[in-house]
């Protein structure tokens, strides 16, 4: 498998599952600006955050974390 930054699993998840930052970011719980940040490389999300995207759209956290390849 190969070893892929958070930034690039979240655009990989995006576009596969046509959704904007701003649908990404209201089902997740959190605003679009930290989507666009995670998205630039700027920052990643937190335990919590992490968490509460995983819960929002049903998949396991180790597909954001990089660890499994589907969900």
């Amino acid at each position: 498998m190969e070893s892929k930054d958070f930034k690039e699993i979240l655009s990989d998840f995006l576009r596969e599952n046509n959704l904007t930052q701003a649908a990404f970011a209201e089902k997740a719980g959190v605003k679009q600006g930290q989507v666009s940040e995670w998205l630039h490389g700027k920052a990643k999300p937190g335990y919590d955050i992490l968490r509460q995207i995983s819960r929002g759209f049903d998949i396991p956290s180790d597909y954001f974390l990089g660890l499994i390849d589907t969900f």
